[in-house]
């Protein structure tokens, strides 16, 4: 797994690619934890280039969450491999999930 972090139009974009497991869940809240240590206002995690979600890294998404305070969250997950899942465990009631990362950063700036 790897983590890219970028800033598009004000807003602070974490990109994830490959697999989100048990063994790098850990690396995830890392880097989560250092985006949300800056206090952006909006902060995208994107999961668009993830090929697996495991339930550790559903796990670090709600400690995103409820870590987060003032910060509006949105996650981009599409097919598969992430929006399934995050829609199985009703975890799209818990975040605001788009299908791609220009929808997720026109909601943050829209709310």
């Amino acid at each position: 797994m790897t983590t890219t972090v970028t800033v598009s139009d004000g807003v602070t974009v974490l990109g994830v690619s490959g697999e989100v497991d048990l063994a790098t869940a850990p690396a995830l809240e890392n880097a989560i934890d250092a985006v949300l240590s800056g206090q952006p206002a909006a902060f995208v995690i994107d999961l668009s280039k993830v090929s697996f979600l495991a339930s550790a890294g559903m796990a670090a998404l709600v400690a995103a969450h409820q870590r987060a305070g003032g910060t509006k969250i949105a996650v981009v997950a599409d097919g598969p491999a992430t929006s399934r899942q995050l829609k199985m465990t009703n975890l799209d009631q818990v975040f605001s999930l788009h299908a791609a990362l220009d929808d997720a950063i026109a909601a943050l700036q829209a709310n």
